[in-house]
């Protein structure tokens, strides 16, 4: 009989451990079986900022006569600590909480479990990773996961369907995961904003079959997420033709995008495996896709 003070010690353990991390270690399972670690971009180690002290630096890292001007503290950040780094965000807006009778799983929770379970990946390589818009700087290691896996489930009711844009070091990489159906034009401006850092990307969509095929057909109301409003149409497979060529060149779009920055692009299906997903975000990132 196991011990009990051995047991209760374990389930307490369990219960602090976010659902979502659990689900993404056993996706990021499947993957690491077939995977190496990425390929490494180094890039000397050129100042890159100040930023104040924060427990757990080292004493070693403080600038003293940056320190000196004011009442702060401040320790100097070379540009590799940040450029050897992936920082990672999801779109959470409304109409990621889609789901229809043909996916298990809305595109927000997917999205979430992609993004942590890749970054379980990353961080057993040895890599450092952060939340874009949430975290101040990369870190590594369990308590780095445990932390996302927190706000990743507390961060479901945001409205943004495209990152912030905000100062990344240079060679740093950043993958955005949503579904992309916003204007062209902030699209390219998002990129752009990143590619004039010197930041590489990946955009990678993610979609409800449902969203892909239009399998509807009759009297159909559609009804916006976004306070787009509401439609009924009479005839719902009258719409498909136009709408799959209207998606085909908004995708079109999203990838002569990409390829101009130099930046990478991928497709994903809620009603496709997560492990496939996973597989094909992390062979981008090494740099084999």
């Amino acid at each position: 009989m196991a011990d009990p003070t051995i047991r209760q010690r374990a389930e307490q353990l369990a219960a602090h451990l976010p659902p979502l991390l659990v689900a993404a270690e056993r996706v990021a399972a499947v993957v690491a079986q077939g995977v190496h670690g990425r390929r490494r971009v180094g890039s000397g180690e050129t100042f890159w900022q100040f930023r104040r002290y924060q427990p757990g630096d080292e004493v070693d890292r403080i600038d003293w006569r940056q320190s000196a001007k004011s009442m702060r503290v401040f320790v100097r950040e070379n540009e590799w600590e940040a450029a050897e780094s992936v920082w990672l965000w999801c779109d959470t807006s409304p109409s990621m909480r889609f789901a229809s009778h043909l996916a298990t799983s809305t595109k927000a929770e997917r999205a979430r479990l992609l993004l942590l379970a890749l970054a379980v990946l990353l961080v057993r390589g040895g890599e450092h990773v952060a939340l874009l818009g949430v975290d101040r700087r990369p870190s590594t290691g369990r308590a780095t996961l445990t932390r996302m896996a927190h706000a990743l489930a507390l961060g479901d009711d945001g409205d943004d369907s495209l990152p912030p844009r905000i100062d990344l070091p240079r060679y740093a990489q950043l993958v955005v995961i949503g579904d992309l159906l916003v204007p062209e034009a902030e699209i390219e401006a998002t990129v752009r904003h990143y590619t004039n850092r010197g930041v590489r990307g990946y955009l990678f969509q993610t979609l409800d079959p449902a969203e892909e095929t239009l399998p509807f057909s009759g009297h159909t109301l559609f009804e916006g997420l976004e306070n787009e409003g509401s439609m009924l149409a009479q005839r719902a497979e009258a719409l498909r033709a136009d709408y799959q060529k209207r998606l085909a060149d908004h995708r079109a779009h999203l990838k002569r995008t990409t390829r101009a920055a130099r930046w990478r692009f991928g497709l994903h299906h809620t009603d496709r495996p997560a492990p496939e997903a996973l597989l094909a975000l992390y062979m981008a990132l090494a740099g084999h896709a």
